[in-house]
């Protein structure tokens, strides 16, 4: 078991409906050590890509990516989910659909800082059904942008986004899989690595 499965298993609150609640130390209220050793683990996992740029999607994502950019000595872009006086100019736009908040979010991000020189390396906090990758692969390919890696802090392996982000062919690092989740007993099991 690494170290994220033991955080999880330690302090992770399974709900109805398949939700697992890491807010207490990943995604509301964030262990920064923690954060510093995903940052690591996955500068070690993708340290042989010439990554250029980290792209992750707001909010939680950015937790997750910022020690991952640190740690690459890259920028971080992410994803806005609304355009703001603070977006100029033209953008990159895709829509993804928000497992937790069950809604569809259109993302963009500026032109400006995703060009066809670039070799992304995409990070988020969780992997469900796939959507939020997709949307953000989508824009890294419409930018003309390579994308080297996709790195998830905690992948529903039950569920089948999992299995659709490798089929396109990417190169998926997961540092916890959870296999199974019960509601009733608190018990999560995760797959082997």
């Amino acid at each position: 078991m690494n170290f994220l499965e033991e955080r999880i298993k330690r302090d992770g609150v399974v709900k109805p409906g398949n939700v697992l609640r890491v807010d207490s130390f990943l995604n509301h209220q964030m262990d920064i050590a923690l954060l510093e050793q995903i940052g690591q683990e996955f500068y070690r996992r993708f340290a042989d890509k010439p990554i250029t740029k980290v792209l992750t999607i707001e909010t939680s994502g950015i937790a997750i990516a910022y020690p991952v950019a640190k740690a690459f000595g890259v920028p971080l872009v992410f994803a806005k989910k609304a355009k703001s006086v603070n977006i100029s100019g033209d953008v990159y736009t895709a829509e993804v659909e928000s497992f937790t908040q069950g809604k569809i979010n259109r993302v963009m991000v500026s032109k400006q800082y995703l060009t066809k020189e670039d070799r992304v390396l995409i990070i988020d906090d969780f992997l469900a059904n796939g959507s939020a990758l997709q949307g953000l692969i989508y824009i890294a390919e419409i930018a003309g942008a390579t994308v080297e890696g996709l790195g998830i802090a905690i992948e529903k392996g039950f569920q089948d986004g999992g299995w659709r982000i490798r089929n396109l062919g990417y190169q998926l690092e997961s540092l916890a899989i959870v296999e199974s989740m019960n509601a009733d007993t608190g018990e999560i099991t995760f797959k082997e690595q």
